[in-house]
């Protein structure tokens, strides 16, 4: 940890930064996933869900942005490189052999919902540290991941 002014205790401060690592990783993780649809989807609705994926990634990037100037804030280094993503990132593998719109919605929505509810998770743990400005982001961060599956979710129909 660097050193830092913030009145947030060391350990609190470190626990935070691992807990905001994760969610990088997997933020990261997914922000890529949205972009694999984006490039490779066919069929059905394709200029919809191509506008889709990539407005999805692009508000990823936004969050990604938001975790890792977070961790740098509170004395950590954001571990964002494509090897330390690989390494912490919990989501499935994005399957690259589909191509199809239906296939595209349930992967990027599945890996989506995980990604949310690990934002979830992460609230209350913030919370339980007395980190209110992390429960914050990730209220922020999980309030945009529960849009963005419910525009996925809506073309897949019931």
């Amino acid at each position: 940890m660097h050193p830092t002014k913030n009145d947030l205790p060391l350990t609190v401060r470190e626990k935070i930064t691992a807990l905001l690592n994760q969610q990088l990783a997997a933020s990261l993780d997914l922000q890529l996933q949205a972009k694999q649809a984006h490039w490779n989807v066919r069929g059905e609705n394709f200029i919809a869900l191509h506008e889709l994926f990539d407005d999805i990634a692009g508000r990823l990037g936004d969050a990604v942005d938001l975790l890792a100037e977070r961790i740098t804030a509170l004395g950590g280094v954001a571990e964002g490189t494509v090897q330390a993503v690989a390494k912490a990132s919990t989501l499935p593998a994005y399957p690259l052999s589909i191509s199809a719109s239906k296939q595209h919605l349930e992967a990027l929505s599945s890996a989506l919902a995980q990604v949310g509810a690990g934002a979830r998770q992460a609230i209350a743990t913030a919370t339980d540290l007395n980190d209110a400005n992390t429960a914050d982001l990730f209220t922020e961060i999980s309030r945009q991941l529960d849009k963005d599956l419910w525009l996925l979710e809506a073309h897949l129909g019931g």
